[in-house]
């Protein structure tokens, strides 16, 4: 599965990149968004209620509607994934999901401000606890 996803704002921080190609990755459930200008951007994602089933985002209507979603089963919810290189936790930012209209290809990268959600949630942790028998 590819999908090109356009985003008119782009991410925070890399506002310069708007378009990029969704996919899966190898490392599942991880997927991988790679910038269709600059081959060596690349980010990990995931489905934040993988990990953490009780998310949820407070995002008004007219912030959807810039992406043109109507429908809430137009929405795709991912979490950008920071794998320090140094060994440490695998982390995903749930202050800032990157919301994807299934229907057109157009996605956004929302700040929420929401104090139950960390920009560095671990993974691994949030997993053991939602599955004390075993993490996979």
């Amino acid at each position: 599965m590819k999908q090109h996803i356009n985003m008119p704002q782009g991410l925070l921080g890399f506002e310069e990149y708007k378009d990029f190609e969704l996919s899966e990755s190898e490392y599942r459930p991880f997927m991988v968004m790679q910038s269709v200008q600059d081959a060596n951007l690349s980010f990990f994602l995931i489905d934040p209620f993988l990990f953490r089933p009780d998310y949820e985002m407070d995002i008004d209507d007219a912030t959807l509607l810039k992406i043109g979603i109507e429908n809430p089963s137009d929405v795709i919810v991912l979490a950008i994934v920071t794998i320090p290189s140094d060994g440490s936790s695998v982390t995903a930012n749930l202050q800032g999901p990157v919301i994807i209209n299934k229907q057109n290809g157009k996605a956004m990268q929302v700040a929420l401000g929401d104090s139950r959600w960390a920009t560095k949630h671990d993974i691994l942790a949030e997993l053991k606890k939602n599955n004390p028998e075993g993490v996979c």
